[in-house]
């Protein structure tokens, strides 16, 4: 049996590939926290937290951990709402952006640089929270196009996201049109992605969050196996599939709403992290949900740390480096697909 309910063999395959990326997330931790500019030994991090004194100290709680934990939430952010919406739209090339958080966060960002200049001085905090806010309106008026007296069509939301998205990106372009020099360098740079302004500031309020969507999207993960089997028969099988569309869409809009503003505009974790780990153990959600927002949690820090020390100096984009990893690999699974297709 290869389907979504693993066999006893493949049962153990999951856990095993779960207890690597557990493994794996404190390590790149470490790594992130340790390398950089002025380095620290990863090995000695412990002790230096524990002695509470030091420069190293001052370097690993004022700049380094916010940012590396900071990375590790918006990785498993992403790449938890990305595998329950490849679920729900049973497609394996559904991108979180498909629902419209990163457009409507990305012109909530805009709006909020350009258009409000005399807030300026409370960017640090009001930025994320118009980035939030653009995301969950953008995601709720897709939601009611969608909705039909049948319920909400997936095709429909589907489609309706990829309006919204050029929609916004035309109304991106007059902003930018309107933009002075520093607030066009303010927005590119946050459309690029990347976390050196996470402070724990902005993380600690973005925790509940992040746990609200969790709780929201890490239960689904059985209704998700049924569903793969079709609306009809999973309703056959006791999943409500309106009540599950509601949650699913809710918690994935919660969760990307807040990893982009914490972010910015890092693309492909969402899509990247759920098809490695089926690729190492299989489909089944009981464990591809956890097992995703492990490795999108790595792939995010493994990802800023390579920003921070490729170019050093000077750093690139998260960004542009989690697009030059994830196209291929988004051209990849295209040319998979079809190949699929084909046969059938």
């Amino acid at each position: 049996m290869t389907g979504p309910f693993p066999i006893p063999s493949r049962r153990a395959r999951y856990r095993l590939v779960l207890l690597a990326l557990a493994l794996l997330l404190p390590l790149s931790l470490l790594l992130g926290a340790g390398l950089g500019a002025y380095p620290i030994p990863p090995l000695e991090i412990p002790g230096i937290l524990l002695r509470g004194e030091g420069v190293e100290y001052q370097v690993l709680t004022a700049l380094r951990l916010p940012r590396v934990l900071g990375a590790a939430l918006v990785g498993g952010l992403l790449a938890l709402a990305g595998a329950t919406l490849q679920g729900l739209f049973r497609n394996p090339l559904v991108d979180p952006g498909l629902i419209g958080v990163t457009a409507g966060a990305s012109l909530g960002a805009a709006v909020f640089l350009i258009l409000a200049p005399g807030l300026v001085l409370f960017q640090a905090y009001t930025l994320p929270l118009a980035a939030f806010l653009g995301g969950l309106l953008a995601t709720g008026f897709l939601w009611q196009v969608a909705r039909t007296p049948f319920g909400v069509q997936v095709t429909v939301l589907l489609l309706a996201g990829i309006a919204l998205n050029a929609l916004v990106g035309a109304l991106l372009g007059v902003a930018v049109f309107l933009a002075e020099e520093q607030q066009l360098r303010s927005f590119t740079f946050w459309t690029l992605g990347g976390f050196s302004g996470v402070t724990w500031g902005l993380l600690l309020p973005a925790l509940p969050l992040a746990l609200l969507a969790a709780g929201l999207l890490l239960p689904l993960a059985q209704p998700l196996n049924a569903l793969a089997l079709g609306e009809r028969e999973a309703f056959h099988l006791g999943v409500d599939p309106e009540g599950l569309k509601r949650r699913l869409v809710a918690g994935a809009a919660l969760g990307v709403g807040t990893a982009v503003a914490l972010g910015g505009g890092i693309g492909f974790l969402g899509l990247l992290a759920p098809h490695l780990f089926r690729l190492l153990a299989g489909p089944d959600h009981r464990f591809l949900l956890p097992g995703a927002a492990l490795l999108g949690a790595s792939l995010a820090v493994t990802a800023d740390l390579l920003a921070r020390t490729l170019a050093a100096p000077a750093e690139i984009p998260v960004g542009v480096l989690t697009a030059l990893l994830g196209g291929p690999f988004f051209l990849y699974l295209v040319l998979r697909y079809k190949r699929e297709v084909y046969r059938a």
